[in-house]
């Protein structure tokens, strides 16, 4: 429970934080501004009150945008806490139906305990199942979790719940042509929201009735093993427990893809040697693992914000200039920087076996990169190796006052101060604050 309230407040935190991104708040915003609904269903971080199926998207949205939110790396990687805006959604609107019936809410626990479920879920298909690999996009995964735990959420039962898994696989997986270039864009950032909140609406299908689709994985002729994998079955390799949530990657300091998250800490480690003599840089060797320079090793003009977050020499670049890097430094108006295109086109990239290796393997899944300068004249700096990111389970003690650094600092990029100094007494006492109803949560991070 207690990495799944840091990875609650996290994703909040990430969600104030984008709403200062005109192009994410035109997403977030109503489609028909002129609609109401009550009572309605928050968006945190605004003062929209719309149906579930909108707050789902909006609220998974928001915390998305600035790729700077919890990742799981696996086979298959992605990013858990876009299920959190359906969990929330679906808490709220059920809430609001239990007390019109004179039962009690959800309560924040409730809410941790689907969290939990719904990171598991997608984080064990995809220790052995990866999409990706045959050029279908992660997103996948996310909205048969959604559709399960949303199917809980709303009261359905067994019948319910299988008839919304169901048809959440028969959606079929999406290209990931999206989050490569040249088309890299703003997709990326809300594809995930997009496939949960979408796992939502079949939950209420589910509900109203719909019956299930049961052999869409294995059918021999139109399963989806068949038609899209080859006939490769798609497994659990563990038992269903909490696994995900307990070795879950928060992004501590920075954002950016989870990929080059140690690339940008050595470089970081490294500006102090290298800063003053950037004109002097004759290359920089950068060693990752197949994973990473396959998603994320880019060369030439890199178009948007979307393509520069994902770009693991853009990274290492601002690492190695500015000894830091915020969202802000994936903006048009950082990528002006002529250092930065100059010094990322001296990047040489090149795959480690033994990072590869351990990435792979499921008691390591390590996500190293090492990094090492080369100045004319042939002198070097040493080669720094870090095995894993910051926000990984093994620095979890070390992570711990980032996270709050960055919960704070997100919170203030929205709410007022009084606003956000309650949040954050609530974020530091957790036992107190677990049985608040979900309603009088939500309460305190709306606008």
């Amino acid at each position: 429970m207690t990495v799944a309230w840091l990875a609650l407040f996290d994703a909040l935190g990430c969600a104030m934080a984008s709403t200062r991104v005109p192009e994410c708040m035109a997403l977030v915003a109503p489609v028909v501004s002129e609609m109401t609904v009550n009572p309605g269903t928050r968006i945190p971080g605004t003062s929209y009150c719309v149906d579930p199926l909108t707050a789902a998207f909006g609220t998974g949205c928001l915390i998305r945008w600035l790729d700077f939110s919890d990742t799981w790396v696996a086979l298959e990687t992605g990013h858990p806490s876009d299920h959190i805006g359906t969990i929330l959604a679906a808490a709220e609107f059920e809430s609001g139906r239990r007390r019109a019936r004179g039962l009690d809410p959800y309560t924040v626990n409730d809410v941790l305990c689907a969290i939990i479920k719904a990171y598991e879920i997608q984080g064990v298909l995809g220790l052995t199942n990866s999409v990706s690999r045959f050029g279908f996009d992660h997103a996948a995964l996310v909205r048969v979790p959604s559709a399960t735990i949303a199917a809980k959420l709303l009261g359905g039962g067994y019948h319910e719940i299988l008839s919304a898994v169901s048809h959440a696989w028969c959606d079929g997986h999406p290209l990931r042509v999206y989050r490569q270039a040249p088309n890299a864009a703003q997709r990326k950032s809300w594809a995930g929201p997009d496939a949960s909140a979408r796992g939502m609406q079949l939950a209420f299908r589910a509900l109203c009735g719909e019956p299930p689709c049961g052999t869409v994985l294995t059918d021999p002729k139109w399963g989806m093993e068949t038609v899209l994998f080859g006939g490769k079955p798609f497994t659990l390799s563990r038992p269903l427990g909490s696994y995900v949530m307990e070795n879950v990657l928060f992004k501590a300091a920075y954002p950016g893809v989870v990929h080059a998250q140690t690339a940008l800490e050595a470089a970081i480690d490294l500006h102090s040697v290298v800063s003053g003599r950037f004109n002097d840089v004759e290359y920089v060797n950068v060693w990752s693992h197949e994973t990473a320079i396959r998603i994320t090793s880019k060369t030439g003009r890199l178009s948007n914000p979307a393509d520069r977050d994902h770009c693991l020499q853009y990274m290492v670049a601002v690492g190695l200039l500015k000894g830091s890097l915020v969202a802000e430094d994936f903006s048009d108006a950082a990528d002006a920087d002529l250092q930065i295109n100059a010094l990322r086109n001296k990047i040489l990239v090149h795959e480690d076996p033994r990072f590869t290796a351990e990435n792979l393997d499921p008691d390591i899944r390590s996500s190293a990169n090492g990094v090492q300068i080369t100045f004319r004249g042939g002198t070097a700096t040493q080669r720094v190796d870090i095995e894993q990111p910051l926000g990984h389970a093994s620095r979890r003690t070390e992570g711990l006052p980032h996270l709050e650094r960055k919960l704070r600092r997100n919170l203030a990029a929205c709410l007022p101060p009084k606003r956000a100094n309650g949040v954050m007494h609530i974020f530091s006492h957790a036992k107190q604050y677990r049985g608040m109803s979900v309603i009088d949560f939500l309460d305190t991070v709306s606008l």
